[in-house]
């Protein structure tokens, strides 16, 4: 390829590929691994880089690290996408590695997607990482702990990238703007900043969202004596509706569920109702929602509040009835409600104890006189004697220690403590009520 063609193949590329960093001087964002005396700065400087995995979001740059940080330690770079590679491509890296070492050379092996390497792949590539012969760095979007193996894990170090903030993101277009080589600036467009950050908030962290929406939206830019003004007004047709989607088997799925749960646990409403809204417009099923206010009604509110878990099945049976748009308002309501609601979280430790307990207890057995008596034999047996039915008794309740239904021979334990919270206060009284009925039938 000639010097012509490949400027040409670079003026016909996406603006995002032509304003790549090609060092850390240009690369924005991750001051914490990039910054001075940071990780990466440190191994740029030495010229030397370790087996690493970049763990981040789309577009923030993890290909562009593996490119500066392979320059900078004068290494071939292999690049391949565990999408498409397979053991074969693995072992071709590698004997095409070892003429390179035998020349004095080192190699850097970047693994796109690496979480969707597959067991055999992972062990073809781990004695290479292991002997030096690849330094292996590879980019995840997915939690590499759930994804990679620990022994793959344990020779390679996870460097987190977050997603770029808005200032992060309207530095990387102001660059873009003014470099007249790789960028606009040739064509002297005029960008408010009121513009840029609604670019910024519309590409959710992601550079490559970013440059890719002001280049197309410089199609639209009006002629204004001489230079080029992008207005706002043409924003909606390059935006469009830009919910950012998330990978349903995802980090990310997940977080905003936990996110959601913790908001409601710690009675922030407006909290709970942002993250369930990110979450659906992000494509999330309103049906994973409710079904996690289900599990908050009994785990985080209880007894509390005794009215919370009939409310939220009734928000699922009003959502399956009414349909998405409405239905999401019936969630919604739960969602406020199970928030604004006193907490408790007596039964989730009630039950674990008991879990427990009866793990601890393989042996209990039902005491006879619980037991049931369909036939003859078992009423020879005695089961049910004894029993004293409740509805026959004061205040509709058996009072003694001789009829607490507990296990013979079994050492009692209290597994529910209720709190002073809301409704859980009054069922707190009346079971010191009944506890002093136990004590004085007992004969004190």
């Amino acid at each position: 390829m000639d010097m012509f063609e490949q400027a040409h193949q670079e003026d016909a590329a996406p603006l995002a590929w032509r304003m790549r960093p090609r060092s850390l001087d240009d690369y924005v964002g991750q001051p914490s691994l990039v910054g001075p005396g940071k990780p990466l700065r440190r191994m740029v400087e030495a010229g030397q880089v370790r087996s690493m995995i970049l763990w981040g979001p789309p577009g923030v740059g993890k290909t562009t690290l593996a490119d500066i940080l392979a320059s900078a330690s004068s290494a071939r770079l292999e690049r391949l996408s565990a999408v498409m590679a397979g053991v074969k491509d693995i072992r071709e890296v590698v004997e095409r590695a070892r003429v390179a070492q035998g020349q004095g050379q080192t190699t850097v092996l970047f693994l796109d997607e690496i979480h969707r390497l597959n067991k055999s792949q992972q062990d073809a590539l781990l004695p290479h990482v292991e002997s030096g012969l690849l330094t292996l760095i590879g980019a995840t979007t997915e939690n590499p702990s759930f994804e990679v193996n620990s022994a793959l894990l344990s020779r390679a170090r996870v460097h987190v990238l977050k997603a770029l903030d808005e200032a992060a993101l309207i530095e990387v277009m102001r660059r873009a703007l003014a470099d007249p080589e790789r960028g606009l600036g040739h064509r002297d467009i005029r960008v408010e900043d009121e513009v840029l950050a609604i670019l910024a908030r519309a590409s959710a962290g992601d550079a490559r969202r970013a440059l890719g929406l002001l280049e197309t939206a410089c199609d639209f830019t009006l002629a204004e004596g001489g230079a080029e003004r992008l207005p706002r007004e043409a924003l909606e047709d390059v935006i469009g509706h830009t919910a950012s989607a998330f990978d349903k088997q995802g980090d990310h799925y997940y977080d905003l569920l936990s996110a959601l749960h913790k908001s409601v646990r710690s009675s922030r409403p407006d909290a709970a109702l942002l993250y369930m809204a990110r979450f659906i417009q992000g494509g999330g099923d309103p049906l994973d929602v409710i079904r996690r206010l289900a599990a908050i009604a009994s785990e985080d509110v209880g007894n509390a509040d005794p009215r919370c878990l009939p409310l939220v099945m009734s928000a699922w049976d009003a959502y399956l009835r009414l349909g998405d748009y409405e239905g999401q308002r019936a969630i919604a309501h739960a969602a406020i409600h199970l928030a604004v609601a006193p907490k408790s979280n007596a039964i989730d430790q009630a039950w674990k104890k008991a879990q427990a307990f009866v793990a601890a207890q393989p042996s209990l057995e039902v005491p006879t006189y619980l037991r049931n008596a369909p036939t003859k034999l078992m009423t020879s047996l005695g089961h049910g004697d004894g029993y004293r039915y409740a509805h026959a008794e004061p205040n509709g309740y058996p009072a003694g220690s001789a009829h607490d239904c507990w296990p013979e021979a079994v050492p009692t334990e209290r597994f529910y403590h209720p709190t002073d919270h809301g409704q859980e206060e009054r069922f707190a009284r009346i079971m010191a009520w009944r506890a002093q009925l136990d004590e004085a039938a007992d004969g004190g």
